[in-house]
């Protein structure tokens, strides 16, 4: 698999994780209330993976709050 360096201030990747986040809930739940509509289990797990870590990258603590609320921990 190819890799790709890209450069942003913090506050472009907070941006991007916050996008990133909006599109994976629209995915998950609005669009399957679409006729027709086929969920990708694999692509939402890869979609869920990819915006952790951004949101980690933003801010470590606040990531770690999200993941445990996730996978139903406190």
């Amino acid at each position: 698999m190819k890799r790709v360096t890209l450069r942003l201030t913090v506050e472009e990747l907070g941006l991007l994780a916050t996008l990133a986040g909006d599109q994976l809930f629209r995915k998950e739940f609005i669009d399957p209330r679409m006729p027709g509509y086929k969920i990708d289990t694999r692509e939402m797990s890869i979609g869920k993976a990819i915006v952790a870590r951004l949101r980690r990258m933003v801010d470590p603590a606040a990531a770690d709050r999200v993941s445990a609320r996730i996978n139903g921990a406190a």
